[in-house]
């Protein structure tokens, strides 16, 4: 067994099988946690936009990280961004940033969620109309689309492209006119037999298409498709109440023969509902030539399909339409028939979860992302950091047991894919660990942005939280990273109702309604003193409602759904890890950290079987230099608390090259110590 020195590889730390001490998820071998001290990080913040490093968080480099450990660092107020792990000090930082989560069983939808739900739904359905420019952007299939298994989590909707055939396009303008022309003969011929007055100059009629969401919305579960419409009757009857009031005078009414005696001379109704039917019933030789259904409602002359299911799942399909030529006593004529095929298409979304891994294509969308929603310079989108940020895990992988402890996709860091007919449109990353399903980072295709990917990902993965609660009944919560209620543009995380908060000092969790009204007076607040040891509130709370959020948030959410802005602590994973940004200190912390504890139980390295802890080296290494490792060793417990520090090996010596000589060979020392230790 390695000893959990700070030059152990990640690949050696991550297979390797210690103690097995379970934290919050318990049972089973799961491998050891072994980090490093980065000390403290001051740096700009990227929330306030401050210039000054008025940002300050403490930093752990993690060589290898248990699940379990993991999710009891997340209940201390930690995220990880790659390798490093990082905690805001919360006293000290501009933005103080509050760990909130959400109990996916009790989660109830905003109207605006179900918005977005249903938003997706008609694109997939092809009833959503968007801009020309993304309805007609190709769909570049997908290299390296895995089939799915049991460690993925795919859903999928039936779909059918939508054919973008010029001659189709054609076929409906020319269809579209026909109509047109249908019915001017139809007015021009009430003109001749006298129904219409001579003397009046009608307008030409124009048949339109319908578009799909008009189509949904007046036609929802008929068994007819609603395909074009004219609105010719109001202007009829507009014309023809013009010249009965200039006639009123000479008491000469306007009359329009029916079709029996008793109707015929009788004045005509000039409503648009009136004429409309009776064109429709002078339009009834179209029903037998084009194979349409033809009827007036409401004023207008509608034309509707049959619609047929297919066996693909419901695709609606119209009757095909053609220029025949028809034989009629004796005449030759030209009819249309339909051959338009309806513009309803099914598109096929299709999520998977895999593990996490570079992934070309993957870079590929990141970098679109980064350039075009966050404004970041091409030359900054690297590989490199793309890998150190988003694909780079601690995380020690814990398989399936199929004992309900772990989910059928394990435990670990996962990418899940959201694919749209063969193209990746976004990526979220996630952490699934014993208790939740912590979203990291998300990153979509700026073509679509209509589609509020963001939104719809955090629903799906609430959504896949409470599925997969069956087979893993801990796996309860959603987190959704750090709520930060200074900056506006992160406020929209509390809008996944209801959510809690976590006390920066007890690290109790807090229902935000608790804590809302607090942090509108102050950044910083003691969650925890304003309720009582059953957790009920002691000041009055809003928890019964949803947080509102205000234009501008909802705004800059439409066009920027990231569920896990660590980006604006971590403007980017460069940031996070750079060796000049990082600096040692070994001074006190706030109030909010403090804890008791015994750091000679902290564990700094194993052989073998053997857990090495401080105590057992203590007597061996000089007072000089126990000082300043003692002072270390003490801030680290105070970060990570008694528990974690007595279960995770703390690797000797910072990982950083930020040190002065006189550091340097004072670690050299304490490392010779150490080794002399475990022989």
């Amino acid at each position: 067994m390695a000893t959990g020195m700070a030059g152990r590889s990640r690949n050696e730390a991550s297979s390797s099988r210690g103690r097995g001490k379970g934290g919050s998820g318990g049972g089973g071998d799961r491998g050891e946690s072994v980090v490093s001290d980065c000390g403290r990080r001051r740096s700009s913040c990227g929330y306030c936009k401050s210039k000054s490093n008025t940002s300050i968080a403490h930093g752990l480099w993690a060589y290898s990280l248990t699940v379990d450990d993991y999710q009891d660092l997340l209940d201390r107020g930690w995220r990880r961004s790659g390798c490093f792990l990082y905690k805001p000090e919360m006293e000290r930082t501009c933005c103080p940033s509050y760990t909130i989560r959400l109990k996916a069983a009790d989660f109830v939808p905003s109207k605006e969620q179900n918005r977005v739900y249903r938003r997706l739904e008609r694109f997939l359905d092809g009833t959503l109309e968007v801009k020309k420019q993304a309805e007609l952007s190709p769909l570049p299939s997908t290299s390296n689309v895995s089939s799915s298994s049991a460690h993925e989590a795919s859903s999928s909707r039936d779909a059918k492209p939508l054919s973008n055939n010029k001659d189709d396009n054609d076929n409906v303008g020319e269809f579209v006119q026909y109509l047109s022309d249908e019915i001017d003969k139809v007015v021009k011929r009430c003109t001749q037999s006298g129904e219409f007055p001579s003397n009046i100059e009608f307008p030409t009629p124009s048949v339109r298409e319908v578009s799909q969401a008009k189509k949904r919305k007046l036609v929802k579960g008929s068994e007819e498709d609603l395909l074009y419409t004219c609105n010719i009757a109001f202007q009829l009857a507009a014309a023809l109440s013009r010249t009965q009031s200039n006639k009123m005078d000479g008491g000469e009414d306007i009359k329009l023969s029916g079709d029996s005696n008793e109707d015929k001379g009788q004045p005509f109704k000039l409503s648009p509902k009136a004429v409309a039917e009776k064109l429709v019933d002078l339009l009834s030789h179209l029903q037998q030539t084009s194979g349409l259904s033809i009827r007036a409602c409401n004023g207008h002359i509608n034309f509707y399909s049959a619609r047929r299911l297919d066996s693909a799942g419901g695709v609606a399909k119209t009757i095909p339409c053609s220029k025949d030529s028809q034989t009629m006593n004796g005449n030759t004529r030209t009819a249309m028939k339909c051959s338009y095929s309806s513009p309803r298409k099914k598109r096929k979304l299709e999520i998977h979860l895999e593990r996490s891994s570079f992934d070309p294509e993957e870079y590929d969308l990141y970098r679109r992302y980064q350039i075009k929603v966050h404004n970041d310079p091409p030359g900054k989108v690297s590989e490199s950091s793309y890998k150190r940020f988003l694909v780079d895990t601690p995380l020690v992988f814990v398989p399936s047991t199929g004992d309900s402890t772990v989910p059928p996709c394990g435990f670990g860091s996962f990418h899940q894919r959201y694919i749209i007919d063969g193209r990746l449109v976004a990526v979220g990353v996630i952490d699934i660990l014993p208790k939740c399903l912590s979203s990291k980072y998300l990153f979509w295709d700026p073509d679509l942005a209509f589609l509020s990917l963001g939104k719809y990902s955090a629903l799906q993965e609430i959504n896949w939280v409470r599925e997969n609660q069956i087979h893993c009944p801990s796996l309860e919560y959603y987190y959704l990273g750090y709520y930060i209620h200074s900056c506006s543009k992160m406020r929209y995380k509390a809008a996944y109702y209801p959510s809690e908060l976590l006390c920066p000092l007890r690290y109790k969790w807090v229902p935000f309604g608790v804590a809302k009204p607090l942090l509108d007076r102050r950044k910083y607040v003691v969650l925890s003193d304003y309720i009582g040891e059953n957790g009920e509130p002691l000041l009055p709370s809003n928890s019964d409602h949803p947080m509102e959020l205000q234009p501008e948030e909802s705004e800059h959410n439409d066009s920027n759904d990231l569920m896990i802005e660590d980006g604006g602590m971590v403007g980017s994973e460069d940031e996070v890890s750079s060796d000049d940004d990082l600096e040692l200190e070994t001074g006190e912390l706030g109030s909010a950290e403090l804890e008791d504890g015994d750091i000679g139980n902290i564990i700094i390295g194993s052989r073998g079987s053997r857990t090495i802890k401080y105590k057992d080296l203590q007597a061996v290494i000089h007072s000089r230099e126990r000082g300043y490792l003692e002072a270390q060793l003490r801030t680290y417990m105070r970060v990570v608390g008694r528990q974690l520090s007595e279960r995770m090996i703390y690797s000797l010596g910072p990982t950083r090259r930020k040190m002065g000589s006189k550091v340097q060979m004072l670690w050299r020392k304490i490392k010779l110590q150490f080794f002399a230790c475990c022989r």
